[in-house]
């Protein structure tokens, strides 16, 4: 099946990383985190769901894998607020391009402080969203971080 890009994937194609995209049936309307896990036949804490938070007006993206629970508290510290609070699923299009379930790290309108949890770093590849609801991307956690500029650090609960 040919796949049309999505920014996400032009974005990595343009830096010249590789990566494969992994496509899944979201017929079922089954398109949270776990569920993607076992339909792209991989383990979840390979495949990671990208969060995005705000203090204020800043927003901050977290990486973190499909079956965990942000941490805020931690997450607050990486981003150097007191506290942060997740960004309503409502602005999630305004500010990032991206609707839940197909949001992506890479490719977002702006690039947010990203933050990766340090679970990813010694993985071999990392799936993400490739920003589109049945698409996933696996990629390399090191070249992910430098693409988005992101920080690994310990996100979950």
């Amino acid at each position: 099946m040919q796949v049309s890009k999505t920014n996400a994937m032009r974005i990595l194609d343009t830096k010249k990383i590789c990566y494969e995209v992994l496509s899944y049936d979201n017929e079922d309307g089954k398109i949270h985190g776990t569920a993607v896990a076992e339909k792209i036949g991989r383990a979840p804490e390979s495949v990671f769901k990208t969060l995005v938070s705000h203090s204020g007006s800043n927003l901050y993206v977290f990486v973190i894998p499909v079956a965990e629970e942000l941490d805020l508290k931690k997450a607050a510290r990486a981003a150097g607020e007191k506290k942060i609070e997740m960004l309503p699923v409502k602005d999630l299009l305004k500010w990032t391009g991206y609707i839940r379930g197909g949001c992506s790290p890479v490719g977002m309108k702006k690039l947010y402080p990203t933050f990766i949890d340090s679970s990813a770093e010694p993985l071999d590849k990392m799936a993400v969203s490739a920003g589109r609801i049945g698409l996933q991307m696996e990629v390399a956690p090191l070249l992910l971080a430098d693409t988005v500029t992101a920080k690994f650090i310990e996100l979950i609960k």
